[in-house]
């Protein structure tokens, strides 16, 4: 048993409080939520499942597909196949009015070999439907979350035991605490001030400089900070979706990333008036190529983000981008988000911000969206519209 039972009714506490934290219009009995889990999650997600049921929410059950055959997928299909959109889901995504997400991979190599060109494909025909999503959740009909269950795929790629691995999940989450989703809440008002120093500064550029990357990103016109949402369990970041057009410089990813299969260490990209011109990677530069031309946005930034170590608990490397992306340890991290924006960046009602003003305003579009991690010591410099040069981030921490 990886977890206890007290720690599984926790961790499904936790993930129902993140699924309703910001949600602009509460759930009604019978509204539908969509649980979908990879099957080694089915101890979280019984309990989950249970938890919803009793809440009188509907709950669809997803089971993703297994390694072997995620892998025939992309490999035997052909193109038509691979843009192939199941009936009814358009009318599911429509439709619901939650997901939560229970990621417990069986394999993070299997699809090394396949061509990223054959997964874009695929990502760009769903991209459709997940923008039936964003828009739900602009006007408030949808919200989701999500969360990793320990398998021993992520321990070994971690170089971690499964129990070592599972603690530091059970860490991170709180959900050892005695009342696990009270501790939330007060890291949730907590990061409300940093949020509103930061939207009180009127930040016209931000700069971060470590001894391998020097990025000015531009932030843009409306916009405000967001971060501990619920969204993700866990979720200890500050970020915003950028003015993709004003980014410039050298980005530099120290973590290692898995995405799609493979593994790429050693990230360095160049930015030149808002487009990565410059591509490296100490290992997997060929795939990080093909996926930054998977369409015109994925070569542009769609977040930026920072976390603070006072809030984070996680100190290893987890070979899991929800928990790498907000990794603690002694400097906290950096991360950019190559691809799609987040509308709820919007210093608005996102609901009322059409395409087109969100390509006025630079917020990017793409079917990508890939976190690559930055941990090591840096300073954060913020340029204000008054002219005036602060530093808002330093040895880990938000200078609030």
């Amino acid at each position: 048993m990886i977890f206890t039972k007290r720690q599984l009714e926790n961790y499904a506490e936790v993930l129902i409080w993140g699924l309703g934290a910001e949600r602009a219009r509460r759930f009604k009995p019978y509204d539908t939520v969509v649980v979908r889990v990879n099957i080694d999650s089915l101890p979280l997600a019984e309990v989950v499942h249970r938890r919803l049921i009793e809440r009188r929410l509907n709950v669809v059950f997803r089971m993703l597909p297994p390694p072997g055959i995620e892998k025939d997928f992309y490999v035997r299909s052909d193109k038509a196949q691979r843009q192939f959109i199941s009936p009814g889901e358009k009318e599911l995504y429509a439709s619901c009015h939650g997901l939560i997400a229970l990621n417990a991979p069986a394999s993070l190599t299997h699809l090394k070999d396949v061509d990223p060109g054959r997964i874009g494909e695929a990502a760009i025909a769903k991209k459709s439907l997940r923008r039936i999503w964003d828009r739900r959740e602009e006007q408030g009909h949808f919200s989701w979350t999500l969360c990793t269950y320990p398998t021993g795929e992520l321990a070994a790629n971690a170089g971690l035991s499964l129990k070592a691995y599972a603690a530091q999940v059970a860490k991170a989450c709180l959900i050892d605490e005695k009342d696990p989703v009270a501790k939330w809440r007060q890291i949730y008002r907590d990061c409300q001030g940093i949020k509103s120093w930061l939207k009180s500064l009127d930040i016209d550029i931000v700069r971060v400089e470590t001894g391998n990357m020097d990025l000015e990103i531009k932030l843009g016109e409306r916009r405000r900070f967001q971060g501990i949402s619920g969204a993700n369990i866990p979720s200890f970041e500050v970020f915003t979706s950028p003015d993709w057009r004003g980014t410039r410089g050298t980005y530099y990813a120290n973590l290692p990333s898995y995405r799609n299969g493979n593994i790429v260490q050693g990230v360095k990209l160049e930015f030149k008036e808002g487009k990565a011109v410059g591509i490296s990677a100490a290992r997997g530069e060929e795939f990080v190529k093909k996926t930054l031309a998977t369409d015109a946005g994925a070569r542009q930034l769609g977040e930026f983000s920072l976390t603070d170590v006072r809030f984070s608990r996680i100190d290893k490397f987890m070979a899991d981008t929800l928990f790498d992306e907000n990794f603690g340890g002694e400097h906290g991290n950096c991360h950019v988000a190559m691809g799609a924006s987040y509308s709820d960046t919007f210093d608005g009602d996102p609901a009322r911000l059409g395409e087109a003003a969100k390509k006025k305003l630079g917020f990017n579009d793409s079917s990508v969206h890939w976190d690559i991690i930055n941990t090591e010591d840096k300073r954060v410099t913020a340029r204000l519209k008054s002219g005036r040069t602060i530093a808002v981030y330093e040895k880990g921490k938000f200078q609030y």
